[in-house]
């Protein structure tokens, strides 16, 4: 899939057996409704995880970066719904980082995506991200693959703890976030054992033990999509 606009929100949780149906209903039918009316954002998917039952990653997709510290973004984290707030507390483990898409290729969207967080050695930033972009344009055009995409972690400064972040408590972060798709998730899985292994990687330029996370796609939503509901 190829990203659509120039900044995004990646998240990973988990949330307990006993919570899933009932966050499923929500998030599909209550909250990514919600974040599409939001003027700048552009797509949401949920991806569940196909090695631990209780895990998701979440990407929403901006026009600009600047939507991260806009009004309607914000009125909406520090205005949660009952439903919100009843479901915020079952957000385990969140990971949220508010990023800049500095490399995207490919296009349409698959069914499995792998997740790459990983950081820079110090000194050696731009020799890894050339790096990344000339093997994630490769990658994109393989069989099997769709998209291949770079993110950077880059906290608006004057960002500061909304409602909801208060409700699940403090979140963690990122740093940089490669993010791989495909129809054919052994290809995805080849890919992150070869042009994308933690040796590769530590060669050239990031530090060791990346974390990589395996998905399928549970759900996506576009403003478009606001027109049936």
């Amino acid at each position: 899939m190829a990203l659509l606009g120039k900044a995004a929100v990646a998240m990973w949780w988990s949330v307990r057996p006993e919570h899933r149906a009932e966050f499923g209903d929500w998030h599909s039918h209550e909250h990514f409704p919600e974040r599409m009316s939001i003027p700048g954002f552009r797509r949401g998917s949920r991806w569940s995880s196909t090695t631990d039952a209780e895990s998701f990653f979440v990407l929403y997709e901006l026009e600009q970066y600047e939507v991260l510290t806009s009004k309607g973004y914000l009125d909406r984290l520090n205005a949660p719904t009952p439903w919100s707030r009843k479901m915020m507390p079952h957000h385990l483990g969140m990971v949220r980082s508010q990023c800049r898409i500095v490399a995207s290729f490919g296009g349409g969207v698959a069914t499995s995506l792998a997740t790459i967080r990983l950081s820079p050695d110090i000194g050696r930033e731009a020799e890894l991200q050339a790096h990344l972009s000339d093997t994630l344009a490769a990658l994109a055009q393989q069989p099997g693959l769709t998209g291949a995409h770079l993110l950077l972690t880059d906290t608006p400064r004057t960002s500061a703890p909304t409602t909801e972040q208060q409700i699940r408590g403090k979140d963690g972060a990122a740093d940089w976030i490669v993010l791989l798709s495909g129809y054919d998730c052994d290809v995805v899985e080849r890919a992150v054992g070869d042009q994308l292994s933690t040796g590769v990687l530590c060669a050239a330029g990031a530090q060791n033990h990346p974390t990589v996370g395996r998905y399928g796609l549970a759900f996506t939503m576009t403003p478009q999509d606001m027109a049936a509901i």
